[in-house]
Order: structure tokens, then C-alpha cells, then sequence
């Protein structure tokens, strides 16, 4: 049986860990070549332990296992010229980029009006520019083939708000606004881009001290007990937080020719959460 994604080339940023990592293993099962792209060390104003270099590493064993290929570059997407050197690095390793997925991104807390620019700025710049940079980067290639597919990774929240995150809310609204744009601009290139939308996935982004704190106000909660908090999120029996594949397996299918005739499509992975009537976190009750 062919595999879905056999003989094509995949661009993940974000690789190192997480719905990154999962992607490339997933699609690497599926006969793509893998070019794993991650800054794999830390942003000093993220306050939690981001992907490594030994991670990113360990991806393209992970890929290797897999059947496939894969080279591992170090980038960082709020620099063009870092994305621009891992496409001329994967042209030259694999001769095509046929996928690139912007999955890179981080999660921030703070109230609007305590954010400092730096926060906001840093934020933008990697879950919205970023996106717009990756794109950038690979239009060129897939322009010259007449052929493409795109991957944005946005959230629920280029959807919907929630306590705190007003940044990283505007940051994925851009996304989605970011991923219209490409489908629009490059189509007449048959070149695709549509755009996942997770809800809660079990990535360490959420499984980490300073989730805990935003989730229970305790960075010290047992993971259990942070999951239990995460159920009115889903609609659908028996989710609390979705695995990564979730994401994954969402992602392979709209890189694969089974999705070759849709473009500008957010699709979310959220267990029914865009369709729920909405939840006040934090209300408000006068005596």
C-alpha cells in the first residue's frame, strides 16, 4: 500500500518537541522527508524550558526510526535569513520542499494592560510573524514547482479569547489571517495552505510548572489535577487533554492528496470546543 506522503519533502518548524515533533514522525511514516527546524534553545523572556538541541536531535532519530530521512536545522523565525538558509539546506539535502508546516510558537500570561511591549512584541513575532517568514521562505520554491502545501498552526483562540492571553489571542487571530492570505495569494500557483486550530494538547508548552499556575493558580498541582480543570474545554465523552497526534494525524491529512482540493480551511482539533456556548473563567457575582 502507498503511503500517503511518499516521496515528498517536509519543512516543520517547531520540530524539536511537541505537535512539531509528532508531525514529523507522523508524516515520516508516511514516506515524507523530514527537514526539522527549531530555534533548540531557550528565549530568555519564555518562562518555561523550550526544546533543546539534544531534542531537536532526538526528532531526527525519531524520523530516522521511522523509515525516513531527516536533517536538523537550527532556526529561528523571527530571523528570515536563519528560515531562509534551512530551505537552501533542504533543497540541497532533498532536492524539494513539498510541505512546510509554521508550527513553531509560544504561550505567555499576563493582563493586557501589565503587558510589557517586549512581551507582546515576542509573542507576535513568533506565532504570527513567524508564520508569515516560514511562508516566505518556501513560497519562492513551491512557486517555481507549481505546487505546495502549507500548514499553519493557530489555536481555538483565533477564535476565541481567554483570561490573560491577550497577546497570544491576537498573535493566532494573525495567523489565521496570515494563512487566508497565502491560500489566496499562492493559489493560482497550486500551492495550498489551510490551518490547524488546537484546543488543549499535551505538549510540555502545557505540561510545565508555569501551566500549572495559569490553570490553578498553583505551579506545584499534580498533573492529574490540572487535567480534570481542562474538561469543560471539551464537548466530546471523555477528553480532557488531546494527545499530539491528534494534531499530527490532522496535519498529515491536509498535507496529503486526499485534502489536494482544499485551501483556506480552518480546521479545528479540539474535541468540540469552538461549537460549546463559551465559559466565563472568572465571574463576577455582586452580593
Amino acid at each position: 500500500m502507498t503511503k500517503r506522503l511518499e516521496g515528498k519533502v517536509a519543512l516543520i518548524t517547531g520540530a524539536a518537541r511537541g505537535m512539531g515533533r509528532a508531525a514529523a514522525v507522523k508524516f515520516a511514516r508516511e514516506g515524507a522527508r523530514i527537514i526539522a527546524c527549531d530555534l533548540a534553545g531557550q528565549i530568555a523572556d519564555v518562562p518555561y524550558a523550550v526544546g533543546a538541541k539534544s531534542d531537536l536531535d532526538e526528532t531526527v532519530e525519531l524520523v530516522k526510526a521511522a523509515g525516513t530521512d531527516a536533517i536538523a536545522q537550527g532556526i529561528d523565525v523571527r530571523d528570515q535569513e536563519t528560515l531562509d538558509a534551512a530551505v537552501m539546506a533542504g533543497l540541497d539535502a532533498f532536492g524539494q520542499i513539498d510541505i512546510a508546516v509554521a508550527n513553531a510558537g509560544i504561550v505567555h500570561y499576563g493582563n493586557l494592560w501589565e503587558l510589557t511591549d517586549d512581551e507582546w512584541q515576542l509573542t507576535m513575532d513568533i506565532n504570527a510573524n513567524g508564520v508569515w517568514r516560514t511562508a516566505k521562505a518556501v513560497a519562492p520554491h513551491m512557486i517555481e514547482r507549481l505546487s505546495g502545501s502549507i500548514i499553519v498552526t493557530s489555536s481555538i483562540n483565533g477564535h476565541v479569547a481567554m483570561k490573560r492571553m491577550a497577546h497570544y489571542v491576537a498573535s493566532k487571530h494573525a495567523a489565521l489571517g496570515l494563512m487566508k492570505s497565502i491560500a489566496f495569494e499562492l493559489g493560482p500557483y497550486n500551492i495550498r495552505a489551510n490551518a490547524i486550530l488546537p484546543g488543549a494538547i499535551h505538549t510540555p508548552m502545557t505540561d510545565n510548572p508555569y501551566q500549572g499556575e495559569y490553570t490553578t493558580g498553583n505551579p506545584n498541582t499534580k498533573w492529574e489535577d490540572r487535567v480534570d480543570g481542562l474538561r469543560p474545554l471539551n464537548l466530546l465523552r471523555g477528553r480532557t487533554i488531546l494527545p499530539a497526534s491528534a494534531i499530527a494525524d490532522a496535519m498529515c491529512f491536509l498535507a496529503s492528496n486526499e485534502a489536494e482540493h482544499i485551501t483556506g480551511v480552518e480546521l479545528p482539533v479540539d474535541a468540540g470546543h469552538l461549537v460549546l456556548p463559551g465559559v466565563n473563567q472568572e465571574p463576577v457575582i455582586e452580593a
